[in-house]
């Protein structure tokens, strides 16, 4: 944990100044600690001495100069006893910034521990004793899963994954809104197609399905029954094959979404909740507490009392429960059932609901208790150009298409590419090439070419024994190129933390990127196995180090780590 190391290093400098005279008494300030985009300037650096100038009123340039030797005394008071520093190198630069180099030694011990910790590198604990409910996908369970569906898929599960790295027992839930004018409407088109293929009269609902998966869903259901349900009464044939139906295209989604790879730890259904009267219920609730009054014959919700722009209505003056009443039930059955944090990953078009939805949690004591994620839509496209039909179907692509298409590793790698507040590009050409533009496919070669350099060094008699070499082995690992590649390595733990914290899976896709770059120069510019039996060791435990890094973020990410290709 370079970061957290180099942090408290530069806080004791501070006390240190401090204790000396040398500054006036303050605390340490809030200051930026990153990774220095130019090698020139050292392996990290940080801004705190500007920082302090604000409080003290001196010259940062001058406390630079300061923690700077302050930081350098430190390291070489940890050598003294023969052992290497920290620190190689503290540099001021520019108005008062401090360029830091780390010691070789201390590079070469954070790839021990990579070593040591193998798949359990980057793990956190700092979530530990929370439970987190994810709710996503969520698609409506009587049509087909759209491509925006795989991407919510991806972000969910691996938002997920970051979570319970982070170590937060996260439960992954899908939301069924299987209640309804559109159940109704559903079984009726699924009804009208039945009878269209029984060869008998039949009024396609004016606002039914039209897709052709309705009418595939009637084949299935009359192939399976044989016209079973035609001799029953119309209503009582209508409830059954909508049930059926539901159920049929239920389980379909639920197919999907377990052939890539997500599997949801529960499927809640706004039915149960209706049937239970837990919505009628809580809106009885609402108004015994003030928190809801009726007015025009309607029950409305006061959530402008809660930093919403105006009260919404919980019941309309039919008398049907909206949907914002189902959801407000549905939300706090989620918090009775023992979570700290409910995270929703919702579309971009859902953006006018998240107020008033936060402000219900608010008013029910939760301020704090729902987290919202919205996401942009996925713009298909092939060669560049726009794809917008299936040239199977004639319709929308679907999810399944998709995937069927370009592979699973690839579907998920790049629905993950780009934050979730912007809109993705999904080239299917490019998802399916297995050239180094396409990026699940260069990062996965990354670690398929370390794979294959084992396979190698075990057909010349190497010795690959995974255990670590001694540190004067591993000074060995002298150039820049292998010093650049050691650096990216441990920068994975770092990433994982602030990925998990602001909610950022697509972090892992450019970091992997760049580490599969880093590796691919290190890789044309140097021999792994040579005549050298003691740099052979060296560099083939650097190369295992990347490999494992690699498969760590990948396993986040969902996707595999092919050992050839």
């Amino acid at each position: 944990m370079i970061a957290k190391e180099l942090r408290e290093m530069i806080v004791a400098a501070i006390n240190d100044a401090v204790a000396a005279g040398e500054i006036p008494p303050v605390d340490a300030p809030d200051f930026v600690l990153e990774r220095p985009r130019l090698k020139a300037h050292g392996d990290w650096a940080t801004n705190a001495a500007l920082a302090l100038s604000r409080n003290l009123g001196r010259s940062p340039r001058d406390i630079a100069d300061i923690l700077a030797r302050r930081l350098q005394e430190g390291t070489e008071a940890q050598g003294a006893d023969g052992g290497a520093g920290t620190l190689r190198s503290v540099e001021v630069a520019g108005p008062g910034f401090i360029n830091i180099t780390l010691s070789q030694d201390r590079v070469l011990g954070e790839l021990v521990r990579v070593a040591n910790e193998g798949e359990t590198y980057g793990r956190w604990s700092f979530g530990e004793g929370r439970r987190f409910n994810v709710e996503f996908v969520s698609a409506n369970p009587v049509g087909p899963l759209h491509v925006g569906h795989g991407r919510w898929a991806a972000l969910g599960d691996a938002l997920c994954k970051l979570l319970e790295a982070a170590g937060y027992a996260v439960d992954r839930e899908f939301y069924l809104n299987d209640y309804g004018s559109q159940m109704d409407v559903f079984a009726a088109s699924v009804e009208a197609r039945y009878l269209e293929l029984a060869g008998l009269e039949f009024e396609f609902p004016a606002e039914g399905y039209h897709g052709a998966y309705v009418a595939d869903i009637a084949r299935a259901l009359l192939a399976e029954d044989g016209g079973r349900p035609l001799q029953k009464p119309p209503d009582e044939r209508r409830s059954e094959l909508g049930e059926r139906a539901y159920r049929m295209a239920l389980s379909h989604i639920q197919d999907s979404m377990a052939s890539f790879g997500v599997t949801f730890d529960a499927w809640a259904s706004e039915r149960e909740l209706q049937q239970a009267g837990a919505v009628e219920k809580e809106v009885r609730s609402l108004i015994a507490d003030g928190l809801a009054y009726e007015k025009d014959g309607a029950v409305w919700m006061a959530t402008s009392r809660f930093g919403d722009d105006k009260d919404r209505v919980l019941v309309r003056s039919s008398g049907a429960p909206t949907y914002f009443a189902a959801d407000i039930a549905y939300h706090l059955d989620k918090m009775a059932r023992g979570y700290d944090h409910l995270i929703n990953i919702w579309g971009a078009d859902h953006h006018g609901y998240v107020r008033r939805m936060q402000a219900a949690m608010e008013a029910r004591g939760y301020p704090d208790g729902l987290e919202v994620i919205l996401g942009q839509l996925v713009n298909l496209k092939r060669g560049g150009e726009p794809v917008r039909m299936s040239k199977r179907t004639g319709e929308m692509v679907t999810f399944d298409e998709l995937v069927e298409e370009v592979g699973r590793d690839a579907a998920r790698y790049l629905f993950l590419t780009r934050s979730q507040d912007t809109a993705l590009d999904f080239d299917i050409q490019l998802a399916v090439e297995e050239s180094m533009d396409n990026p699940v496919y260069y990062v996965q070669y990354a670690h398929a070419r370390i794979c294959s350099i084992l396979r190698y060094g075990s057909g010349k008699g190497v010795d690959l024994s995974e255990d670590v070499p001694g540190m004067e082995i591993l000074r060995l690992l002298e150039s820049e190129e292998e010093a650049d590649l050691a650096l990216k390595i441990f920068e994975f733990e770092e990433l994982v933390r602030d990925a998990a914290m602001d909610r950022a899976p697509h972090r892992l896709t450019r970091y992997l990127e760049e580490l599969a770059a880093v590796f691919h120069v290190f890789y044309n510019r140097h021999r792994v196995i040579s005549d050298d039996a003691e740099l052979t060791a060296a560099r083939l435990f650097l190369v295992r180090c990347a490999r494992q890094v690699i498969r760590n973020g990948l396993a986040i990410l969902g996707v595999s780590a092919p050992e050839s290709m």
